[in-house]
């Protein structure tokens, strides 16, 4: 079974989101239950037409148009392949989350601040101007940094400098530059989290953020994440 570098699946029981990083800030294709079963098939190793034949017959057996199936599943084929999404992408496999953080106001020192401003202003450099995967190359570097793996208060000093850092910046820092920023952040002061980005399906959207241990750092309370299902992740492994 092939492995798509920059093609990345988060999977739920609604369907199965792609994020493609291949290219510019990165693209995200949504497949209901359907579409994400001929996918699956069709990375499993089955051909285009075998998927659709079996999966033309399952529907059927379940009273729909078996025509309008095969063309619709054709449809998606087709655009899927012109995207090269028809390769595999494994999964990231979450870790046990138990507690959701939400962003508070905590301590921050002269030097975890520091590292906040350092760290979204690395972050803004990196999305604003270059692709991400290169973004995704240069987070997976600062895993390297000497450091051990922070704790969930730890973790939330390197959020709270980010924030503080991102109001004197005159653009908007969406999650995306916030968790890449506090990713780095907490690098700089020699302490890892892992740097999580995601999607939903009900309703679709997609969402990055940080964790350390089982813990969900610096989400707003409007918005308490699950069920964001995790489609790439970047941490030391050892």
């Amino acid at each position: 079974m092939s492995t798509r570098p920059g093609v990345y699946a988060a999977p739920s029981p609604d369907g199965i989101a792609l994020m493609d990083i291949r290219t510019g800030r990165g693209q995200w294709r949504f497949l209901d239950r359907v579409g994400a079963h001929l996918w699956q098939k069709i990375t499993d190793g089955a051909t285009p037409a075998a998927a659709i034949d079996d999966l033309t017959a399952y529907w059927h057996s379940k009273g729909a148009d078996p025509g309008q199936v095969r063309t619709d599943l054709t449809t998606l084929a087709d655009d899927l392949e012109r995207a090269d999404l028809l390769r595999h992408a494994a999964p990231a496999a979450p870790p046990d989350r138990t507690e959701i953080r939400f962003a508070t106001a905590v301590s921050v020192s002269a030097a975890q601040q520091l590292a906040g401003d350092v760290g979204l202003f690395a972050a803004l450099l990196l999305l604003r101007l270059l692709p991400i995967r290169l973004a995704v190359a240069v987070a997976r570097a600062a895993t390297r940094l000497p450091g051990r793996t922070a704790l969930p208060q730890e973790a939330e000093a390197a959020f709270t400098a980010v924030r503080r850092a991102a109001r004197l910046w005159p653009g908007r820092a969406a999650c995306l530059e916030e968790s890449l920023a506090a990713h780095f952040a907490a690098a700089l002061t020699g302490r890892r989290v892992r740097w999580v980005i995601g999607a939903r399906f009900v309703p679709q959207g997609a969402h990055a953020w940080i964790e350390a241990g089982t813990a969900i750092i610096g989400q707003d309370e409007t918005d308490r994440v699950w069920p964001y299902v995790p489609a790439l992740q970047v941490e030391r492994s050892n």
